[in-house]
């Protein structure tokens, strides 16, 4: 009870004012022990035990200012690791959709999910489910083990999907139905799926349609009737199945390395892979959320895809985990997005960096810090950003982390150092061994000693990160890629015979242990929340008519977070650059956030020996017209083109009115 209304921990560039605080509040509080056991029957020595265990959680405050936010962190790191043998143990194997079954069996009438103005219970998504398992038993002729493709939005639908996939033995693979053409059936055929269920009205099916129907694809849509030949409905077949329950031995033999779901992820080898989420990963990071204090009473928004790790295994999967409520968004709306907080009662969010600037740069409102929201769960917010963000919306504990969906270590900035990501803990790393090595980045490997091991970084240098994969950290690698699965693995680290998983990110740490993000390496970089696979976009450029090479790369823009996708090409003898046409090009065959906002035509591209193409000079360079003599374009949205650059175009997208 002393601890439940103890002030925060004190802020280092406040620490003064803050101490001040503290020394008041300890006179106050022993002022009113005493009072309290001044009575006869009071017992002094309880009394002075008091006092003295307030004197020493002072103590340890000014000495180890972190110290309860690090308790707190550790307690509930050791209690999902105790949970999560026991899981993994039971016989049969307890999964995610079990934990979803006991909510329904405790507490049925609750609500599940929220969307748009519709509520439905754990009970009713139950039904639901069943019926769409049972459908696809019937018409679909699924089994355990098999694996089925959704092409599907941020709707109900997607959830009571999974969650039917998942009642009989079936893994998922999450497409991102903003993909096209080639990117499509290459993210459809890795995963080895036999059944694709994509949403009404995507267009994309039906241009990939041939393909599907030469690999022997079941497609399926939701709708109540389909007119083109190859597909079949799905929502009148749903309608008419038995919502009984779906009996457990249908998967019985799932265990928990048997894959959960496939979620995709760029990389550097150009299209998407497919990362494998076995059961014991997707326990993994669905109690992720509980670390950073989840609870069963709370309401969490997700407005981030659910074909995202984010999206699906943080949100959807954390709030299972804690029988919680979730709100979904079919996408993020700034100018909504407190209204919907309000209206739904919204006690955690998630973010990734550029949403929460969208927020900060939304029109200011009387009604900003009128709302339940507790935490928010995200990364890749700027300090700036962070600070803006508390300001203005009020004193929201913003849960920091790093991770990847196919990585084996995660940060989480539990005590609150704005711009950090994580803080270098004894116990953490040594559960999950993990380290910042020296990276030369002409190279793109990592420094090696006389004796072929790497070398440890000290504080404040950048290095990159490295993990190690062991029986409690394992790496399931891509689905059908045992190459790029290969190139995620670094043997011989630190001793013979160790192999670690290389992150591809650059982070240091401060004198206080604190974790930061730095960079990227290899050949993606972040835009708009996703990530883009600079050889992707390289591909789909050089397919159009005028264009014989292209060098893709990431630029910095001031005021956006992550960078801007620029292309640097060249074009085929006796063609010209054809702005309308290239718009059209890119905007047929790549989602928004991967079409180049610029492009520099040179006459040639620069090399190293072995012919990789040289970015980093590029990089440097970025966009600049005063600097650059080369002719730039820069995508225009409002006239579907790409226009020429000029110095006043430079300087309206430095100054914000120029919106990319």
């Amino acid at each position: 009870m002393l601890l439940a209304n103890w002030p925060p921990w004190p802020n280092h560039s406040h620490k003064t004012k803050h101490r001040l605080h503290s020394t008041l509040s300890l006179s106050k509080r022993c002022a009113l022990l005493e009072s309290r056991f001044s009575g006869k029957e009071s017992d002094p020595m309880m009394f002075w035990f008091i006092v003295s265990a307030i004197l020493l959680l002072f103590a340890l405050r000014f000495r180890y200012p972190y110290f309860i936010a690090e308790a707190k962190y550790m307690c509930r790191i050791a209690i999902s690791i105790y949970r999560t043998p026991k899981f993994l143990k039971s016989n049969p194997f307890y999964t995610l959709v079990d934990r979803f079954l006991d909510s329904v069996q405790k507490n049925p009438h609750k609500a599940f999910i929220r969307f748009q103005d519709e509520t439905y219970s754990y009970a009713q998504s139950d039904k639901q489910s069943n019926k769409i398992a049972r459908s696809l038993l019937k018409h679909a002729g699924l089994h355990e083990g098999d694996t089925v493709a959704l092409l599907l939005g941020n709707e109900p639908m997607f959830l009571w999907m999974w969650l039917a996939l998942a009642k009989i033995g079936c893994s998922a693979a999450l497409l991102n139905h903003n993909i096209r053409s080639k990117s499509l059936v290459h993210c459809f055929t890795c995963c080895g799926a036999t059944v694709l269920i994509a949403g009404a009205g995507n267009d994309s099916v039906e241009e990939v349609l041939p393909a599907l129907r030469e690999q022997g694809i079941s497609v399926y849509m939701l709708t109540d009737q389909v007119t083109a030949e190859g597909m079949e409905s799905l929502t009148d077949k749903i309608a008419q199945a038995s919502d009984e329950p779906i009996p457990a031995d249908l998967r019985a033999n799932i265990t928990f390395s048997s894959p959960a779901v496939y979620i995709y992820t760029s990389g550097t080898t150009g299209l998407p892979k497919a990362a494998v989420i076995a059961q014991r990963r997707l326990w993994a990071m669905s109690f992720f959320p509980s670390v950073c204090g989840l609870k069963s009473d709370d309401v969490v928004y997700i407005c981030l895809p659910l074909y995202h790790s984010a999206g699906f295994t943080l949100g959807f999967g954390g709030a299972i985990e804690r029988g919680a409520t979730v709100v979904v968004k079919s996408k993020f709306s700034s100018s909504q997005f407190w209204d919907d907080c309000r209206k739904y009662n919204v006690t955690v969010i998630q973010y990734i960096g550029e949403t929460m600037r969208y927020l900060c740069n939304s029109p200011k409102r009387v009604s900003d810090q009128v709302h339940n929201v507790r935490m928010a769960i995200g990364n890749g917010i700027r300090p700036e950003v962070w600070r803006t963000f508390i300001s203005r919306f009020g004193n929201v504990d913003i849960k920091e982390f790093y991770g990847s969906t196919e990585g084996t270590l995660g940060f989480l900035n539990y005590a609150g150092k704005i711009g950090a990501v994580g803080r270098v803990n004894y116990f953490h790393k040594k559960i999950y061994p993990y380290a910042l090595v020296k990276f030369d980045q002409e190279q793109d490997e990592p420094v090696r000693n006389a004796e072929g091991f790497c070398i440890e970084v000290v504080k404040g240098e950048t290095g990159l990160l490295v993990a190690k994969i062991t029986q409690k950290a394992q790496f399931g690698g891509y689905a059908r890629d045992p190459k790029q699965t290969e190139k995620k693995k670094l043997y011989n680290v630190f001793e013979k015979g160790d192999v670690y998983f290389n992150s591809g990110d650059l982070f240091r740490t401060d004198h206080e242990n604190f974790i930061y993000f730095q960079d990227r390496v290899g050949d993606t970089f972040r835009w708009k929340g996703e990530n883009v696979s600079t050889n992707e976009v390289s591909d789909i450029l050089t397919m159009a008519t005028s264009i014989e090479e292209a060098n893709v790369y990431g630029v910095t823009v001031q005021g956006y977070e992550g960078r801007t996708g620029m292309a640097t090409i060249t074009l085929k003898k006796d063609h010209q650059f054809e702005p309308d046409a290239i718009f059209s090009h890119v905007t047929t065959y790549l989602p928004s956030y991967a079409r180049p906002r610029f492009i520099r035509i040179q006459d040639c591209l620069a090399v190293t020996c072995t012919f990789k193409q040289l970015k980093g000079k590029l990089v440097e360079e970025g966009f600049n017209p005063a600097v650059i003599t080369d002719p730039l374009f820069v995508l225009h949205e409002m006239v579907k083109s790409y226009r020429p650059l000029t110095r006043d175009t430079y300087q309206s997208i430095l100054d914000g009115h120029f919106r990319l």
